[in-house]
């Protein structure tokens, strides 16, 4: 019942999408979208009212809040409306508020599979206007990260920073077991590693491996993709491929080196996760969330590249997140203008740091770079390494994506639980993607 219920969430996602795009842009349900009587034409002095949305930690919500009434301060005829949640059930919300045609006008957007959903229902506004006339200024930022935030040639989001996935772990743990890694280990030094630290310290030697971010890792890292070019089928012909990512999970769950899914899924924010309380050297996840994990620690954990052989070409940059602005906003330039403001004011990092990814705006860098703390220093440092050592992000993730990443994480679950083989999950991963994807 689990599954067929996580299944159907994917699948009402797009279908509110899609009744969402079928409703149109039309004025029912535009003021409660902006809340404000004017238009794209607004003078200084009509007051606006604008929703905004993003997902996040308590400590995000708290500095976003910050953010806003700086803007607030500075603009007195705006004035927002904050909606905010974890990231689980965010857009599910957003789906729901799609079908209603009532999106908030401001969005936290994620890259890839979500942008690509919402682009494909025509829900997201062109910001190549805005860009185009200076409403966002993006003289000081790189063409290939403006880029990330482009679908069939409409700019539908401006990244919020950059972001690269990496291996969060405690110096601590490493040497109190005696171990070392390097930016060339390999998966199999990996495990070892994992296995020694299990053994030594009588603890995790590694959190589970989210199958969603590091699968697609994994197949980069042997040069295939999630999807094939133009996003119709999978990108990978050999389901040996899968078998070893979940029989490597699957074996490190069942000797206890890693946690199983009745543990993970009792963590409920950051503050519970098992590298935070020292009872897992190892956590695999994006480098902007570094910050509020050491912070929660009380501890400047370390960053490293993911294990493979060939992780130069694996590895990648990515929007830490994006900001959009809905089609069916009356108030899209005022809604631009907040986005310039988070983009290119150096004092909105003063407050948010690195929790958005390093900024986009190359002087804004520069200008945080002055006085970085030790957590700070090291994603900067990291950001730096990556963008010398990868290749580019791949983009071509279908609108029905969703639903394949949710159903690779549901053969996952049901791998490490021991319902079916890892070569049965392949098979059947495959039969399901090939389904949603129409083939």
């Amino acid at each position: 019942m689990k599954k067929k219920m996580l299944f159907l969430s994917a699948s009402m996602l797009s279908l509110s999408l899609a009744l969402a795009a079928c409703g149109g842009s039309s004025d029912a349900g535009g003021d409660s979208n902006s809340g404000g009587s004017g238009s794209d034409g607004n003078g200084d002095d009509e007051q606006v009212t604008l929703r905004m949305s993003w997902w996040g930690s308590q400590e995000r919500h708290d500095m976003t809040f910050k953010i806003i009434e700086m803007y607030e301060e500075a603009n007195p005829h705006v004035k927002i409306e904050p909606e905010f949640t974890g990231f689980d059930g965010y857009f599910e919300r957003m789906a729901a508020q799609a079908a209603g045609n009532n999106l908030p006008d401001i969005m936290q957007q994620n890259f890839g599979e979500y942008l690509n959903l919402y682009a494909s229902q025509g829900l997201l506004t062109d910001l190549s206007e805005f860009v185009d006339n200076g409403t966002i200024d993006t003289s000081q930022v790189d063409e290939l990260v403006l880029e990330s935030g482009v679908k069939d040639d409409q700019q539908l989001g401006i990244p919020s920073g950059m972001n690269a996935l990496t291996a969060i772990y405690s110096q601590k743990m490493l040497d109190e077991a005696g171990v070392e890694i390097s930016e060339n280990w390999t998966w199999e030094e990996f495990e070892e590693v994992a296995y020694t630290i299990h053994e030594e310290l009588d603890t995790y030697g590694t959190r589970s491996l989210d199958v969603k971010n590091m699968f697609e890792y994994y197949l980069r890292e042997k040069d295939f993709t999630l999807f094939n070019e133009d996003g119709t089928d999978l990108g990978y012909s050999d389901d040996q491929l899968l078998v070893d990512f979940l029989s490597m999970s699957k074996r490190m769950v069942d000797d206890g080196v890693a946690p199983g899914y009745d543990v993970v899924q009792q963590i409920q924010g950051v503050e519970d996760e098992l590298l935070v309380h020292g009872n897992a050297p190892f956590d695999f996840r994006w480098s902007n969330q570094v910050v509020v994990m050491s912070s929660a620690a009380d501890y400047s954990f370390d960053l490293n590249v993911l294990p493979g052989a060939n992780n130069e070409h694996a590895m990648y940059l990515k929007p830490a997140m994006l900001w959009s602005v809905s089609e069916n906003s009356q108030n899209k330039e005022e809604a631009a203008k907040f986005i310039d403001f988070f983009t290119n004011t150096e004092e909105v990092f003063d407050v948010i740091g690195s929790d958005r990814g390093v900024p986009i705006n190359a002087e804004v860098r520069a200008y945080m770079q002055e006085d970085l703390n030790e957590v700070e220093t090291k994603i900067y440092e990291y950001i730096d390494y990556v963008t010398e050592n990868s290749s580019p992000i791949d983009t071509n993730f279908p609108a029905e994506s969703t639903e394949v990443l949710q159903a690779l994480e549901n053969v996952d679950e049901r791998v490490m639980y021991g319902q079916i083989t890892p070569e049965e999950g392949a098979e059947d991963f495959r039969k399901t993607a090939s389904q949603i994807l129409g083939n």
